[in-house]
This record gives structure tokens, C-alpha cells and sequence, in this order.
């Protein structure tokens, strides 16, 4: 839910709230004073959580006790909500619990971190410090009431829940300067759809995902993605940046130039996750079984080669994306194992190494030829099958795959192509996803197949 920030037009929020310029100034004030205190909260819990040795560390609930003498001792914390300083609390132990995990998975993780000025931008109600009036008199229009901040004028971006049905408040600042307010609901797994019986799918309703290089996304029923082309907006980001560069550090032209770099990024974002949205629900609506690569992204992203497409990939989230989809829709998403699904052949399983620069799989063994990204996405298919208990992958039949095996001498020995999409492939451009919301498209001819070059020079 947006926070106007600007005087909007008479038939809009002016109609709907007795908010002036002035007042709604002052609330901001107060409410930014409000997020820079519960940094402070946060800081000083972290030195008290990590002044204690390692075993005798504090819960959320001995800080939680702690928090009436820390108000006696520095009167700034009683100035907040004491529940809203109970969940900043909650939030340390809760990235403490976060840290455990992923240590346990083998990640390195250190101690949590403090906040400098500015750094902290939200601040959470859970459960209880707020209530939301939605008779303002006009439709998309409400105010939410939070404990020790007042009331705030939102313009609803979707109809507004109930507030006993809210179970959690954010309230926060982006860089952009704008204000947001995130109402957060809890949905009943009642009412959501029953995922099929893995011995019931069919192999039609099945697909495995290949996040690729020249391609977003390669599925194994053959359907190539394409790249989001973003070099428009990044033009913009560098622009903006350097007009920043010039500018006086803290002035207000500063500022304000600093704004505009913050929405030019966030523009960049916003694309991303608008494109990734389509996507995935295309995904889980088009399938049953939705099969694709566990990747670890943060050792990908701190190489040298493509660092900047691989971030703007946005990967993790995407598999996130998938997930929480797939429960709205009732549909089984299975992350499998990477490793050796490029090397390893789609139709006998012999595993052949190959440089990035091969766009194409063949096999030495069963002679088997295929683009490299359907090759893997057949394989992540076959793996994710297998730990669901679906069974194997059906691609290739096993009296071609006998053939094959039979007649090693049948080996392609010419070199792979690098750019050319294989006969049939149905290319999509990324455009045509983000104007139609999925990748259904015409199926390319034998003489319609374009290289990722002129796909790209289409879009």
C-alpha cells in the first residue's frame, strides 16, 4: 500500500483524507525518527547478545525482559512501541536462526552486523499496535493506525483485508524516497489445491528447467526463453550515477540526484521480478511437475565472468517464485542436483566434459546430438522424476536409446554450432513475455529459426 507523499489531484486522496502538506511532512518526520530508534534498539541488543559466551547467549525472550531497563537507562526507547521493539528484537534472533542453517549447509556466515544511519529503513507490528479504518469515504483509500506514530493515509494498490484478518504491519522507507505500507495476511491451507500422486503424472505434464546463458530459461519440451534486454534502463542507471558523481556529497541537489538513481534502479528490479512473475506463473500453470536446478548463486556471482547477467537473473528468487506458486496451484516443483546435468547425456547417460563455448551436445558414445540446454533440462527432468518417484524421464525411447548404444560409430564428429537454435526450438523473446504474460508463441519453421543475435535485434 503506497503512502501519497505529493499533493495528489482533487478527485484523489485529498477528497478521501484531512491530511495537509504540512501534517503529512510531519508524520514522515516522525516516523523516520521512529525506524532510526529501533536501529538503535537493534544494535544494542546485538552487543548484548555477543557480550555473552558462546552457549549462554540470550533468547528473544530474555531480551524481550531486558527491554523495560534499557527504556530506564536510555529514555530514547521508550518513545516507540514497546511491541514494535520486541519484534526489532524478535527479527535479530530470528537472522541468528538463519545464519545457524545455512552454517550447517556448509556456508561460512559471521556476526550479525550493525546498522549505521539511514541503513535501517522499516519497522514491523505483529499481531497487535495497529488497525486499519477503511471508511474514508472513498474506495482504495484507508488510514492505519500505528501505536506511538499515529494514523497514515494509504492508497490501496488491491482491496484492503480486515483487520483481524492482518496478522503483521510493515511499515517502510526505499531509497526512492517513497513510503510503503505491506499489510501481510495468512492464507489457510484449506483452501489451497491437492498437488497430484507423483504415479499419476503424466510425461506431457512434465517439464524440466535449464536456467541458461543465452537463454533465461530451456525447457525440456523444448521452449527457449530469452534474456530480459535491460540495456535501456541501465543507460539510465549509469546516467544518473554520473550526474550523482558530480554533485556535492549530502547537499540537497545531492539528494535529490541520489533519488533518481534510486528509481532508476528500481525500475531495473522491478522488471526483473515483473518478468520472473510471468514466468513462473506460465510454469505452474502449464504443468504439473515443474523440475529444475538447485544452484548455489553467491560463488556464480563472485566470478569475474558475467557477474552482472547472472545478478540480473535473479535466479533464487525465481526458484522461490516457483515454490510458493506451486502451492497456489496445486503443482510439485523439485529442485535436483546441477552437477554433470551438461555433461551427462539425455538418451544413454554417458557423461562427455565440454567447454562453455560448445552450444551443442554430442555424444561420443551413442552419437546422440542435441542443443546443450535441452540436453540438461531433459536430464533435470529425468533427475527430478526420479526424486519425486514419478520414475524416468520418457523423452527417448529405450529401443532408440538400445540403437544408439549399439552403434558408438555414429558419433557426430563436426564441430558444435554456438549460436543457432536447433530445428524446432520454439524461441521466445523476452518481449513477447512481457506484453503477453506467457511464452506462447507460433512455432518457428525450419526457415523461421533465428540465431539468439537476431532474436535479440527483433525485440
Amino acid at each position: 500500500m503506497h503512502i501519497p507523499t505529493r499533493k495528489p489531484p482533487a478527485k484523489s486522496f485529498e477528497t478521501a483524507s484531512p491530511f495537509r502538506d504540512d501534517e503529512r511532512a510531519s508524520l514522515f518526520r516522525t516516523t523516520w525518527r521512529h525506524i532510526e530508534i529501533h536501529r538503535q534498539i537493534r544494535n544494542h541488543a546485538i552487543r548484548d547478545y555477543y557480550s555473552h559466551d558462546y552457549g549462554n547467549r540470550p533468547t528473544a525472550y530474555d531480551q524481550h525482559r531486558k527491554l523495560t531497563d534499557w527504556k530506564q537507562r536510555w529514555p530514547l526507547f521508550s518513545e516507540v512501541s514497546a511491541h514494535a521493539a520486541q519484534q526489532t528484537v524478535s527479527e535479530i534472533h530470528k537472522n541468528v536462526e538463519t545464519q545457524k542453517g545455512q552454517r550447517e549447509n556448509g556456508h561460512k556466515t559471521g556476526r550479525l552486523k550493525w546498522q549505521g544511519s539511514g541503513e535501517r529503513r522499516s519497522l514491523a507490528y505483529q499481531s497487535e499496535g495497529f488497525d486499519v479504518n477503511h471508511t474514508t469515504g472513498q474506495d482504495g483509500y484507508a488510514i492505519v493506525r500505528l501505536s506511538k506514530i499515529g494514523h497514515i493515509p494509504i492508497r490501496a494498490h488491491r482491496e484492503l483485508p480486515a483487520t483481524e484478518n492482518i496478522k503483521r504491519v510493515v511499515l517502510k522507507k526505499e531509497r526512492t524516497g517513497d513510503w510503503f505500507v505491506c499489510l501481510v495476511t495468512e492464507r489457510p491451507d484449506e483452501g489451497l489445491p491437492e498437488k497430484p500422486d507423483p504415479s499419476t503424472l503424466d510425461s506431457a505434464d512434465c517439464v524440466g528447467v535449464d536456467l541458461g546463458i543465452l537463454s533465461y530459461i530451456h525447457t525440456s519440451d523444448d521452449t527457449a526463453v530469452d534474456m530480459l534486454d535491460l540495456s535501456d534502463e541501465y543507460d539510465r542507471y549509469g546516467r544518473e550515477q554520473r550526474k550523482l558523481d558530480r554533485k556535492e556529497h549530502g547537499s540537497n541537489n545531492w539528494e535529490k540526484q541520489r533519488q533518481k538513481v534510486a528509481t532508476a534502479k528500481r525500475k531495473i528490479k522491478r522488471k526483473v521480478l515483473d518478468y520472473q512473475h510471468k514466468l513462473t506463473t506460465w510454469l505452474v500453470r502449464e504443468y504439473d511437475l515443474v523440475a529444475v536446478e538447485d544452484l548455489d548463486v553467491k560463488p556464480m556471482l563472485e566470478t569475474s565472468q558475467n557477474a552482472k547477467n547472472k545478478q540480473d537473473a535473479a535466479w533464487s528468487r525465481l526458484l522461490d517464485l516457483l515454490e510458493y506458486k506451486a502451492d497456489l496451484h496445486g503443482t510439485h516443483v523439485v529442485r535436483v542436483e546441477p552437477a554433470g546435468t551438461t555433461k551427462e547425456c539425455s538418451a544413454c547417460g554417458v557423461e562427455t566434459s565440454k567447454p562453455l563455448w560448445i552450444r551443442e551436445h554430442s555424444c561420443p558414445a551413442c552419437g546422440h546430438t542435441e542443443d546443450r540446454d535441452l540436453n540438461a533440462a531433459k536430464n533435470i527432468l529425468s533427475r527430478g522424476r526420479s526424486q519425486i518417484g514419478a520414475g524416468r524421464s520418457e523423452s527417448t525411447s529405450p529401443e532408440i536409446k538400445d540403437f544408439w548404444c549399439a552403434n558408438e560409430s555414429r558419433s557426430d564428429s563436426s564441430t558444435p554450432v554456438q549460436t543457432a537454435l536447433p530445428t524446432g526450438t520454439l524461441s521466445v523473446p523476452a518481449k513477447r513475455v512481457v506484453e503477453a504474460g506467457s511464452p506462447e508463441v507460433v512455432r518457428k519453421t525450419e526457415s523461421s529459426v533465428m540465431t539468439r543475435d537476431e532474436v535479440s535485434r527483433t525485440t
